[in-house]
């Protein structure tokens, strides 16, 4: 009894490590990329890109950031490479300070992208890391503190990008090259969770803990399935946050859109980690909560009085604190350790394809002003999802 009160303290003591390493990693990675992503599309057109452009460069980044993590994380539970994606992929961030020296939009273009392939190659695998150092404390737990600590830079990283171009009269390359600053100390970071981490969850992607589980190698359980699709039903069935700030841009003064943009991301950065503790409590049956909720976003944002469009936004950013939390924890228990990059590679796939067409159909649909259609559609999605999510669970 008393070795295994022990070796459980241990248990626990190194998942609060991981979590404290990774969660500073994706703090500062956070301040870096977010800090920039919002000054991007003026500086395109400070070096002469067009909207055609800067839509895209956009465009493109965000496909290339979601769709190459299925390949990524498959080739990270082939090779169990997953440091060397982790490492690789925080390393390319240094993208984005030296977007301060493109002359051209063609190379900021080229940057631009380079940054989201460096997201697609890092997040399956470091999310399989950290659900490798969670088993200690709980996947919920785990992942709620994580996704804190990455709004936490979310919420930073603008502001310093912001107070930089405000006291610098509007000096781009500047702003960018700051954010060099927490790129040298993510390296340190990320170094610190390498030499830390690496022979434990080296042992853990190497040791089959899942014996009882009759899957061939390499496929998925069909509860996981299941939970995957409801997730696309689920994410392209809500109304995101760039189109309801692209709804309050009429009704709000220019300052103001940036500070709905931060409350949005401290309500996701509070509802995350409380997530997280009701996940590890009871279970999958919690995210019956963020799938009801995402009913409301489109109504509210599509009636378009100024307090509809801010109570929609709230809303959205306790869903998304969900999304980036508990969606993630639940691939822990559903996917089998071996395939657990792969897993988590399918997820965000599926999650990009569903932002997608949420953007899509919803923007259509919001620029022709059809409320009654979106919110069917809203509803159809939601159900549907509603549906599969209650037949993944339980399943294992």
């Amino acid at each position: 009894m008393m070795v295994t009160n022990i070796r459980d303290a241990s248990l626990r003591r190194l998942a609060f490590l991981g979590i404290l390493l990774f969660g500073l990693v994706s703090l500062l990675g956070d301040i870096i990329y977010e800090g920039a992503r919002g000054i991007i599309p003026s500086y395109l057109y400070h070096l002469g890109a067009t909207a055609f452009i800067v839509g895209l460069a956009t465009g493109l980044g965000e496909f290339v950031g979601y769709g190459l993590r299925l390949i990524s994380g498959y080739l990270a539970d082939t090779t169990r490479a997953y440091w060397f994606f982790t490492i690789m992929g925080y390393g390319l961030i240094i993208s984005v300070p030296l977007l301060a020296l493109a002359g051209h939009w063609q190379i900021a273009v080229a940057l631009i992208v380079v940054e989201r392939f460096a997201k697609a190659l890092r997040s399956p695998s470091r999310d399989a890391l950290l659900s490798f150092v969670s088993k200690g404390i709980g996947a919920g737990k785990a992942f709620g503190l994580h996704e804190l600590m990455d709004q936490v830079g979310a919420t930073a990283g603008p502001a310093i990008v912001t107070a930089t171009l405000f006291l610098s009269g509007d000096n781009y390359k500047l702003a960018l090259s700051v954010l060099g600053i927490p790129y040298a100390l993510l390296l340190v970071v990320l170094l610190t969770a390498y030499v830390k981490l690496k022979p434990y969850t080296q042992g853990i992607s190497e040791k089959n803990e899942d014996v009882e589980d009759n899957n061939p190698r390499g496929t998925l359980p069909f509860g996981y399935k299941l939970y995957a699709l409801a997730v696309l039903l689920n994410t392209m069935g809500l109304t995101y946050g760039s189109l309801i700030l692209y709804k309050a841009t009429p009704l709000l003064s220019a300052w103001l859109i940036p500070t709905l943009y931060l409350a949005i991301q401290a309500v996701d950065a509070i509802s995350a980690p409380i997530a997280g503790l009701l996940y590890d409590k009871i279970g999958r049956r919690i995210l019956y909560l963020p799938f009801i909720l995402s009913v409301l976003p489109t109504p509210l944002v599509f009636m378009g009085k100024l307090g509809y469009v801010i109570a929609g936004a709230l809303i959205f950013g306790f869903i998304y604190g969900m999304q980036e939390s508990i969606y993630r924890a639940a691939v822990t228990d559903l996917a089998p350790i071996r395939v657990r990059g792969f897993a988590y590679g399918v997820f965000y796939a599926l999650y990009g394809i569903g932002f997608l067409l949420s953007g899509l159909i919803l923007g259509y649909m919001l620029d022709a002003k059809l409320i009654v259609p979106a919110t069917l559609y809203t509803l159809i999605s939601q159900a549907l999802a509603m549906f599969l999510l209650h037949k993944s669970i339980g399943i294992r």
